[in-house]
């Protein structure tokens, strides 16, 4: 299934917007999340980061999605900023474009999100290839972005930022 472009009113930690169609031939792993979520807090959001820290930008793209359906008055852009700021987020990370009228912004609505932590990851052709709700265990998702990340690629190709300490 083709995955649907995201509905973003801003783009923060990048001088650019981006796009699915942008990141196309790369894995794009997606954290959306909400500033006042505890499982997204303690786990999601660091989990993103550390994808962030591990593969390389020129095979995998991690961008946080700021999806607000509750507490909306509490989650707006200047408090957002800050949260970035203090928890050392370096990932891209978009507004979820609100709905007219719905609690439910368009790329949760539109991705049909049950809540947050979701992640969702997309493969280098823009297919939708995983959509789970709730916390992800760090090595299953890790297996996950790197499968991807090598399909079609030469064995000796390194999609990661560093070597391992075994090389």
């Amino acid at each position: 299934m083709k995955a649907q472009e995201l509905i973003v009113s801003k783009w923060l930690n990048t001088d650019q917007p981006l796009s699915i169609e942008k990141l196309k031939g790369k894995v794009i792993a997606i954290h959306a999340f909400q500033m006042l979520c505890p499982g997204c807090v303690l786990h999601g959001v660091p989990q993103a980061q550390k994808l962030f820290e591990t593969f390389s930008a020129d095979h995998v793209a991690v961008l946080g999605l700021h999806t607000v359906f509750e507490h909306h008055e509490a989650m707006q852009e200047k408090s957002l900023s800050a949260f970035l700021h203090e928890f050392r987020v370096k990932f891209p990370v978009g507004i979820d474009q609100p709905s007219v009228g719905l609690d439910i912004p368009q790329t949760m609505n539109l991705y049909q999100m049950r809540g947050t932590p979701t992640w969702i990851l997309i493969d280098k052709k823009s297919e939708l290839k995983l959509h789970s709700f709730g916390q992800m265990d760090d090595l299953l998702l890790g297996a996950e972005v790197a499968r991807h990340a090598l399909e079609g690629l030469e064995s000796n190709v390194n999609i990661y930022k560093t070597k391992s300490k075994g090389n």
